[in-house]
């Protein structure tokens, strides 16, 4: 069977070895798998740690957290990725993914795989200093739907919070700013273009924002997500830690 194709010019893949390459990675993956395995009997852990998180999370610090891990097991090969809840779970059913932090709606399950809460935010208002609700001691969501808003695009998990609690109180809003950066939500929100609402974390102190509380506001609920099948002695390690550190 011939599996590579040769001219003078380059080599390429034949239609045989197109169909072998799947499954000749897969091998690799099982090899390097057994070995992580072995010396994880040892004591020694190796191999790699996919982790996968959205680029607003609170709950725990990152760096510090793999930092530490890094310290503990220098043998191991770490990646980051970030992505939307949605996506983060399909990889790690996949198995592209060994963890995953996410942010979701306080009604909306994690299935498929395994999981632990992290984490419980109330969302805040968050309006410039200068806006007509900035004086509020606290803001009901009516008083915000008046408002244009700025918010995660629309079927995101980081906006489903916000759209649910709106339409379980029987209202709606105007959203003309849909972004993927809290950094260019505050400057929107800085810039009296938008309000928003956010985790209170997110919210700077003292620049030129304001965070109001919010009757019947909207929660996020941060995760920890991970494949309930034969997981890694690395992500095991990684789920212990992040354990610990809560």
């Amino acid at each position: 069977m011939q599996l590579f194709a040769r001219s003078s010019r380059r080599v390429e893949l034949t239609a045989a070895g197109a169909a072998f390459l799947p499954e000749a990675r897969a091998s690799v993956a099982a090899a390097d798998r057994a070995r992580a395995e072995a010396a994880a009997a040892t004591g020694e852990l190796r191999g790699t740690l996919a982790i996968g998180l959205i680029p607003t999370v609170t709950a725990v610090d990152i760096p510090d957290l793999l930092g530490t891990f890094r310290q503990a097991h220098r043998e191991v090969s770490v990646s980051l990725r970030v992505g939307a809840s949605d996506e983060l779970v399909a990889a790690v059913i996949a198995g592209a993914l060994d963890v995953a932090f996410l942010g979701l709606a306080e009604d909306a399950p994690v299935t498929g795989v395994s999981s632990r809460d992290l984490a419980h935010h109330r969302l805040v208002a968050v309006v410039g200093d200068d806006h007509l609700l900035g004086q509020r001691r606290r803001l009901r969501l009516a008083d915000l739907g008046e408002h244009p808003f700025v918010d995660f695009p629309a079927g995101s998990p980081g906006r489903a919070q916000s759209d649910r609690a709106f339409e379980r109180a029987g209202l709606t809003r105007e959203v003309p700013y849909e972004v993927t950066s809290t950094d260019l939500a505050l400057g929107l929100v800085r810039a009296g273009l938008a309000v928003a609402l956010l985790a209170p974390q997110m919210v700077p102190e003292q620049d030129g924002v304001r965070s109001i509380p919010v009757q019947g506001g909207p929660t996020r609920v941060e995760h920890l997500a991970w494949s309930g099948f034969n997981p890694s002695p690395a992500a095991t390690a990684f789920v212990d830690l992040v354990q610990r550190e809560q």
